[in-house]
């Protein structure tokens, strides 16, 4: 009967982003009436909401994340859900906490109706989305479907609802990518098997504080049923003894007799364990030992997957990598073009540096993130003959390097663009061997995501590799 009120329970999703949508979806598929809330009001966001709203979704426009935007379902509310964006701490969450309303993360909805289909839960600071699509692609590649979601790839709840409403073949494994701000916000998943790649300093200004973020990443792992972490990291090597029957992957050697690796790459280039040499590296076509210790920790996941390996090995070699980390579009005029965009932070925009041949003219820019700059500096002053810098906190970053004794030209550009006519004009003249936009930086200063950054340099790069595949 029109106008009678809804029985249903309510949900209040926050915010309109694609894992937003996703819950917002999946809940409404699973019988919950579902408000979303939503700050802006851009153009895309009232398409989107008038979208929604004919399967049955009400947003609402224009809604800070304030108490009173909640009183009109004083009583009637069910729960809330939360998009990674938004702190788990904030204090309209506690508020609402206080009333008795429960807070739900992203993850721990798509949990919720996957768990009964096995997780492989991928986290770090650096590196966790080459290694998601790393086994991705040796999984796929023998006949496991096992889909990307989480932090990349679908969202998890948009992967959950396509799997409630059959679009997907039979899932056989999941594979999700979870960053602090997920884990943090979703407790209850405990995956099948848990990778660690590495940990430094990341996301300070929203954990306050390195051992809370260790904490989060660390919880992940502990609810594990298999653990694999990279030995090489010297801040997991620190917990080694609180994992004692788990897997530890070094791309360095076999360990100590005291803390042997349980897979390894031995002197000759091969990828080894216990039961012998597995199969030569030689193959594996990406740049930089980083990502030896990647193939290593896939290697370890794929084996209990279940995969021989021999497959592992093929599957290896056909890996195109990653788009927008250590991605090689092309060169010109001799020189190789890095589009490492992904690299947010300084960590990982120094092992990228490391990773590709030297000297390089690196492009950096964006909002800096809090972190020690000292050793992303000392790489700078290793490999880099020019730096170029844009952006919001060009100035940050200019001082910095100023401050290091960095002795080649430091360049400030408004933006990507003239950044990148910068790189190009002076490639020749100071012999570099490749150019590399590597930030160190976030991208919201500028661009929407890593993505649409990493895109926009292709964008402005493309010409000049085509120009010169043409001569």
């Amino acid at each position: 009967m029109e106008g009678k009120p809804s029985l249903k329970p309510i949900t209040v999703v926050i915010g309109l982003g694609r894992s937003g949508i996703g819950a917002a979806r999946l809940l409404n598929h699973e019988g919950f009436q579902v408000i979303v809330l939503e700050q802006s009001r851009s153009p895309d966001f009232c398409h989107l909401a008038n979208v929604l709203k004919q399967e049955g979704i009400e947003v609402k426009l224009s809604a800070d994340l304030e108490l009173n935007s909640f009183n009109e379902w004083d009583n009637k509310l069910h729960s809330v859900v939360t998009s990674p964006g938004v702190p788990w701490d904030h204090p309209t969450l506690n508020a609402l906490r206080s009333k008795g309303v429960s807070i739900h993360g992203e993850v721990a909805i798509a949990w919720k109706y996957l768990k009964q289909i096995p997780w492989i839960g991928i986290t770090g600071t650096n590196g966790k989305t080459t290694v998601t699509h790393l086994l991705n692609h040796v999984l796929q590649n023998n006949d496991i479907y096992a889909p990307m979601a989480g932090n990349m790839g679908y969202s998890a709840t948009e992967l959950a609802l396509n799997y409630k409403q059959k679009k997907h073949d039979l899932l056989d494994w999941v594979i999700m990518e979870l960053s602090s701000y997920q884990i943090e916000s979703a407790v209850e998943i405990n995956p099948s098997i848990g990778i660690w790649t590495n940990l430094t300093e990341d996301h300070l200004e929203r954990h306050k504080s390195f051992s809370n973020y260790q904490s989060i990443k660390q919880g992940l792992l502990t609810r594990s049923k298999i653990r694999i972490f990279n030995w090489d990291d010297p801040n997991l090597r620190k917990i080694r003894s609180e994992y004692k029957n788990s897997i530890w992957i070094s791309a360095e050697g076999p360990g100590t007799d005291k803390n042997p690796a349980s897979f390894w790459i031995n002197k000759k280039g091969m990828v080894t364990s216990n039961q012998g040499n597995l199969f030569p590296v030689s193959d594996f076509k990406i740049p930089g030992k980083h990502n030896l210790q990647n193939l290593l920790l896939v290697t370890a996941a794929a084996l209990e997957v279940g995969i021989p390996t021999n497959q592992i090995a093929k599957s290896l070699k056909t890996f195109p990598g990653v788009p927008h980390r250590l991605e090689r579009l092309g060169e010109i005029n001799n020189v190789t073009i890095f589009n490492d965009s992904k690299a947010t932070n300084f960590e990982a925009a120094r092992v990228g540096l490391k990773a590709i041949e030297k000297p390089t003219i690196t492009i950096a820019g964006g909002q800096l993130k809090e972190g020690n700059p000292s050793a992303w500096l000392n790489q700078l002053k290793e490999s880099v003959v020019a730096i170029i810098v844009f952006g919001e906190d060009s100035h940050k970053l200019e001082k910095l390097i100023i401050q290091s004794e960095f002795r080649g030209p430091i360049i400030n550009c408004r933006d990507l663009k003239h950044a990148s006519l910068e790189a190009l004009k002076r490639m020749n003249q100071l012999g570099a061997k490749t150019i590399s936009l590597s930030p160190a930086c976030a991208s919201f200063d500028q661009y929407v995501n890593f993505e649409e950054r990493g895109e926009h340099f292709r964008e402005l790069m493309t010409p000049h590799i085509n120009n010169q595949s043409q001569a």
